[in-house]
């Protein structure tokens, strides 16, 4: 880590549901929450909550220095609409598998 960035991983004590394009893609009340400096909180859902069958496999690949390597997955009309870091860093190793949205609800 920099110094003065932080990440922190627990779980989420919240319900975490991802609609896209009028279809439930994900539901969980075993999320992750992610917070890291100078991000918003990003909820990682357990593969076993998502809906992986609506979901096709990109060739995208990012580098987070903190983070790893992530995946994506797309939609017709959303390309690269979730990620997982399937070798994350030791800090973070709890993300493990788990897939992130861009847009979710949190009851």
């Amino acid at each position: 880590m920099t110094v003065g960035h932080r990440i922190t991983v627990e779980r989420s004590e919240r319900h975490v549901r991802v609609v896209h394009g009028g279809e439930v893609l994900a539901e969980s009340g075993q999320a992750l929450v992610l917070r890291e400096t100078g991000l918003p909180a990003r909820y990682y859902i357990p593969p076993e909550d998502v809906r992986l069958d609506l979901l096709t496999p990109s060739d995208t690949r990012t580098h987070c220095p903190f983070k790893g390597t992530a995946s994506y997955w797309s939609r017709p009309d959303a390309a690269d609409l979730v990620w997982a870091y399937p070798d994350p860093k030791p800090d973070v190793a709890g993300i493990k598998d788990h897939l992130c949205f861009y847009e979710v609800e949190v009851r």
